[in-house]
């Protein structure tokens, strides 16, 4: 499984992927996220403004197939909740796409339990994708039960703490601010 969005880059990882699996495309499977307004991903706009209205959905998928080279995506995750639309028009968006044939399952990333009880009751939720790792385990809490009761899938992100648990990352290590692990860790802003 290839995990992408059009934000890593960005547009980049999901065309050198695309360029990469193109001849193996049906050995591998491929998730890919929408959801956030790229005009304001990078540079002085971190964190990123949200952007899942329908409309922006279809937009983004059609982009995505282009760049992946492919006539479908595989899993297309909602990257993040975005208050401003409702979680059923969302997931109504996504039904309209897997309709179409362009995308094959429907993912959330970072969404509550609410959110994805109230997505799956519109459209079937595949795969739910969250921060898992020995120092981030908030799943355990809640989530987890609740996917296994709803028979969704989990993807963990991060597995290794953000390179912090492989040793790579020592106590005196500073990221540049355009290194988004700076953001997390409050060095920037």
């Amino acid at each position: 499984m290839f995990d992408t969005a059009e934000v890593y880059g960005p547009f980049i990882n999901e065309e050198l992927l695309g360029e990469a699996l193109e001849p193996m495309r049906d050995q591998v499977v491929i998730a890919t996220k929408f959801g956030d307004a790229l005009e304001t991903a990078f540079g002085d706009g971190w964190p990123t403004q949200l952007n899942s209205r329908p409309d922006n959905i279809h937009a983004v998928a059609d982009a995505a197939l282009k760049r992946l080279r492919t006539d479908r995506i595989d899993v297309f995750f909602q990257h993040r909740v975005d208050p401003a639309v409702p979680i059923e028009d969302v997931a109504g968006a996504v039904a309209e796409l897997v309709k179409a044939g362009k995308v094959l399952h429907f993912g959330l990333s970072e969404a509550s339990v609410d959110t994805i009880r109230r997505a799956n009751a519109v459209f079937p939720v595949t795969a739910v994708q969250t921060e898992y790792s020995l120092w981030s385990r908030d799943p355990e809490q809640e989530v987890f039960g609740m996917l296994e009761k709803l028979g969704i899938g989990f993807v963990a992100y991060s597995p290794l703490g953000r390179g912090f648990l492989a040793g790579a990352v020592k106590a005196d290590t500073r990221f540049s601010t355009d290194d988004f692990r700076s953001y997390h860790l409050g060095e920037t802003r």
